[in-house]
């Protein structure tokens, strides 16, 4: 049962996740030599990156929930897969707003970070998940140690609330959509408590042993 659990990540999870990653860009792609990207193109592309990268860190989040509930713990080798696609993901969506909004200009771009709340969101959001994507890799993990490894990429908590703040201080009007997203990120972070709390509690010494050691 565990290889053909692991041949299901491999086979089917792994390349479904690639599929829907890069439906995103192709889409846009294909749209744009359409001439099909509606009224507002660049809105569109940001749209439909930002979303994407959302969408690809609650997936990356709900992994963990759900090896625990299925018993499905091969799950967890997709969960590095998740997590770098959704910043390939940020990442079109940081570098539409540099190159379509700013032009490049480094002065505007600082500007913007601090005169408007939801800029600065969205940059503190990607600035955060560039760490986690340059450790996602075993020889990471083993220079880091698993303990410190771990503390860096909680940082995708904060890096997903910051993108659901950039989303709801964006939306000036009808923010059922940013909400929602909202709600899937509370859910998914109140379902990961019990794990945490488990785990702390394990690290703790019993009052025995440390009467013990004492």
């Amino acid at each position: 049962m565990p290889a053909a659990r692991s041949r299901l990540v491999t086979l089917v999870v792994k390349p479904l996740f690639w599929l829907v990653a890069l439906f995103v860009p192709v889409h846009l792609i294909l749209g744009a030599v359409r001439a099909d990207l509606g009224a507002d193109p660049v809105e569109t592309i940001q749209i439909w990156t930002g979303k994407g990268a959302l969408i690809g860190l609650f997936v990356t989040l709900a992994i963990s929930p759900i090896r625990r509930l299925t018993g499905w713990n091969e799950l967890i080798r997709a969960r590095r897969l998740a997590g770098l696609l959704a910043f390939f993901l940020a990442t079109l969506h940081f570098f539409s707003y540099i190159v379509f909004d700013q032009s490049f200009s480094a002065t505007e771009i600082v500007k913007d970070v601090r005169e408007h709340p939801w800029v600065t969101a969205g940059f503190t959001a990607w600035t955060l998940l560039v760490p986690l994507a340059l450790t996602s890799t075993t020889g990471m993990v083993r220079r880091l140690g698993g303990g410190t490894w771990r503390r860096i990429h909680q940082l995708v908590y904060f890096a997903a609330a910051g993108g659901v703040l950039h989303f709801l201080w964006l939306v000036k009007k009808d923010v059922t959509t940013p909400v929602l997203f909202g709600l899937v990120l509370l859910v998914l972070l109140v379902a990961r408590l019990p794990a945490q709390v488990r785990r702390r509690t394990a690290a703790k010494p019993t009052v025995g042993a440390r009467t013990e050691a004492a």
